[in-house]
């Protein structure tokens, strides 16, 4: 027993050292992939077995009508770091990626936030961190100099599990030159989890798709179908051997109905008025505009200030790029043709004069177009203050004279009830401008499109019982942190009227709806149609970008175009306008007369309205809407400028050398 008892202690002792030797080893290896910046893999993939890692398909491009490509597809060199390296490597891959940093002339700190999981402890925050799979190599420097990459390839001792790949990105041909339309194409980016799981899988979170324009509403089509392949994965959750492999199938290239040369001229018309305008002292902040084959529908051009080079997307952001391009309301991102809703000021006259018909005007009466108008205790002034007599009604749209429009909207308004009524059936302007498409999408195969306001009664009620709680508590409170005690007088007694009466809808809530103004707001798509179907007398054209999808084979399938429909112009109104139209343009004492003025109208004869929005607290905003040729209408031509002052100033030259371009004609 007593040479037996040291001998088993002995062996036990030993035995506890192994044992604890190897959980020591154990933790060590379990705190290295819990703590470690660089986690090994996803949920699911940290034990040995298969996993599915996603192929994706060669998206297809965006054409214009003639074939030549708006988005197309490019090769990127990219410099990638294998995960299992980064997890074999003692200082978890820290010298290598020095190295890299040296080499490549980049900042060690952004290769580095590269390698980190987004969404993994300690992981950099997006987009400096890797939003990809675990099991795929981490790409540290996109779109680096292939001369630059091919070094690194040179020296594998030094760069070990680094490799130089080539990776099919988005490339934008026009972006240097002009004509991409980047905020009608759109952009792409990582899937949010309600994508992935609307998908039934065919939608991984390490796919792009469409976020935005064309490439999201028809991400399905230029996506194509992806493939996979089946990797081991070892313990560490690193891909260690491919097992088989499942080819992806391209994506359709999809034809629009844009045509280059007409959105490059539109782009670099409005590039130019926005800078005339500011060179004049105006803010000019934002911009857009649109011209509308009237034949079909279909949008040639599509452009929005400010712009930008959609380039950005597939070159790598950093932060300071993403918070530029999103971080206000002036976001050059925005498409303002389709998502952006203002008031249409004297552009709207064309939907009040058929409204005034329904509500028995007789065009053939003289009208007395005077300096000024009052309804109840309020005196609503014409332009500028300006009296022109007994005019015709041809020529009251000519000079847009809106003292003519707010006798009519009083009319309308008394015979509806005044204050008593309950609703709007029967109130010949709200209905004359709902009857036009306006409040209303147009349908545009785009995402975002903004409905735009007529703001009838339901609409005031509505926002007064949301509003209300907050109007009485500044009418209360006042605004003695003002020190224009003008305008915070100004801004009490609108919060004071809100509070008490904001529900009725007022003489004066119609008045400003007959000139497009108050809550009245429609965007620039909205406008070109309504000026589009009064070209086309009443039939409606159908706004669309879509026009073909072509598989890899080369077949053609076009894509259907819902039929808008026609819409009634009430007697004579039509026919008035049409005539009062051109009269904007060529009549001395038209509107845009100025700025058409050596413009060959012969060869192609141009019919428009302008219009200057009053915005409180802002500069005015300018509009010009068009068509042409007037005698056989084939393009509407719309074009607004937030902040640019008058629309015969900013707006109608814009639109003049969008006209030049679709005339074909040199000033």
């Amino acid at each position: 027993m007593s040479r037996r008892g040291p001998r088993m202690q002995a062996r036990m002792l030993a035995s506890l050292a192994v044992l604890t030797l190897l959980a020591g080893v154990l933790i060590g290896r379990l705190g290295q992939l819990q703590l470690s910046d660089h986690p090994a893999g996803e949920t699911g993939a940290s034990t040995p077995g298969r996993a599915r890692v996603a192929l994706p398909a060669l998206r297809g491009r965006i054409l214009d009508r003639d074939g030549r490509a708006l988005v197309d597809n490019a090769v990127r060199t990219d410099v990638t770091i294998d995960r299992a390296s980064l997890a074999d490597a003692a200082d978890g891959g820290r010298a290598t990626v020095r190295h890299l940093a040296q080499a490549l002339d980049l900042p060690f700190a952004r290769l580095w936030d590269r390698t980190t999981l987004c969404g993994a402890p300690g992981a950099a925050e997006p987009p400096s961190c890797w939003p990809g799979s675990a099991l795929v190599p981490v790409p540290v420097a996109v779109d680096v100099d292939p001369s630059a990459a091919a070094a690194l390839t040179e020296r594998p001792e030094r760069y070990p599990g680094v490799s130089v790949t080539s990776q099919p990105v988005r490339a934008y041909p026009r972006a240097t030159e002009g004509g991409g339309a980047p905020q009608t194409t759109g952009y792409l980016a990582r899937p949010d989890a309600e994508t992935i799981a609307g998908s039934g899988g065919a939608i991984t979170d390490e796919d792009l798709v469409g976020a935005s324009g064309l490439e999201r509403e028809y991400d399905e089509l230029l996506r194509g179908r992806p493939g996979h392949r089946e990797v081991r994965v070892d313990a560490r959750g690193v891909a260690v051997e491919e097992i088989s492999r499942t080819e992806p199938v391209p994506g359709k290239d999809l034809v629009t109905t844009l045509d280059l040369p007409v959105q490059r001229a539109t782009e670099q018309a409005l590039a130019d008025g926005v800078r005339d305008a500011r060179e004049r002292g105006l803010e000019a902040d934002t911009a857009a505009a649109v011209v509308l084959d009237l034949r079909d529908g279909g949008v040639v051009a599509s452009a929005s200030a400010p712009t930008y080079d959609p380039s950005v997307w597939s070159k790598g952001m950093t932060q300071g790029q993403y918070e530029r391009l999103t971080g206000s309301d002036s976001s050059p991102l925005i498409d303002r043709v389709t998502a952006v809703a203002q008031p249409p000021a004297s552009t709207f006259k064309v939907v009040s004069l058929p409204g005034a018909v329904a509500a028995g005007t007789d065009l053939d009466e003289p009208v007395n177009c005077t300096s000024s108008h009052r309804i109840g205790d309020r005196t609503f002034s014409n332009f500028e203050s300006r009296a022109y007599g007994r005019i015709s009604w041809r020529r009251a749209i000519t000079v847009s004279c809106d003292t003519v429009f707010y006798q009519v909207a009083e009319d309308v308004w008394r015979s509806q009830g005044g204050l008593d009524a309950d609703d709007d059936d029967g109130d010949a302007l709200i209905e004359a401008a709902t009857g036009l498409g306006l409040g209303s999408a147009t349908g545009i195969d785009l995402p975002g499109e903004a409905t735009g306001r007529i703001p009838d009664r339901e609409w005031k009620r509505e926002r007064w019982r949301t509003t209300k709680d907050a109007s009485c508590r500044e009418a209360e409170r006042g605004h003695p942190e003002m020190a224009d005690r003008t305008r915070a007088k100004y801004l009490t007694t609108l919060a004071e009227e809100n509070c008490a009466t904001g529900y009725q809808f007022l003489p004066g809530d119609e008045a400003n709806l007959s000139i497009g103004q108050g809550d009245v707001t429609a965007t620039v798509l909205q406008m070109s149609r309504v000026f589009g179907t009064i070209a086309q007398r009443g039939r409606a054209p159908s706004p669309h970008l879509g026009r073909a999808s072509i598989d890899a084979d080369g077949a053609r399938v076009a894509l259907e175009v819902p039929d808008a429909g026609h819409v009634d112009l009430p007697g004579s109104s039509g026919s008035l306008l049409r005539t009062a139209l051109r009269d904007v343009v060529e009549e001395p004492d038209g509107t845009a007369y100025s700025a058409f003025a050596g413009f060959p109208l012969r060869q192609w004869p141009v019919a428009g309205k302008t219009g200057t929005a009053e915005v409180y607290g802002q500069e005015d905003t300018a509009w010009f809407v068009s068509y042409a040729p007037a005698t056989t209408p084939r393009y509407a031509v719309a074009v607004v400028v937030a902040q640019g002052g008058t629309g015969g100033a900013t707006a109608a030259p814009i639109a003049r050398d969008i006209h030049a371009q679709l005339a074909g004609v040199q000033d």
